[in-house]
C-alpha cells in the first residue's frame, strides 16, 4: 500500500493495519528460522511498510495532541 493511501485510512483501520504487520513480520522471521522462507526479501519490506505506518500514526497523534 502506497503512503498515500495510509495516511487517508483512519486511526482505528491504521492501528489493525499495523497489528496486521506486527503478526507478518513474527511469522516471517519463525520462516526464516525453519528454512521455510522462499522471499527474505519479505521481511524487509513488511519492516519498511510497519515503519511508515508507525510515523504516519506518530504524526497523526501529533496533529491532534
Amino acid at each position: 500500500m502506497k503512503v498515500k493511501e495510509l495516511r487517508e485510512l483512519s486511526k482505528e483501520e491504521l492501528t489493525g493495519r499495523i497489528d496486521e504487520a506486527r503478526k507478518s513480520l513474527v511469522e516471517l522471521r519463525f520462516q526464516l528460522a525453519m528454512r521455510k522462507l522462499e522471499n527474505p526479501a519479505r521481511i524487509r519490506t513488511t519492516k519498511r511498510e510497519l515503519a511508515q505506518m508507525l510515523t504516519i500514526m506518530t504524526e497523526k497523534d501529533a496533529v491532534k495532541g
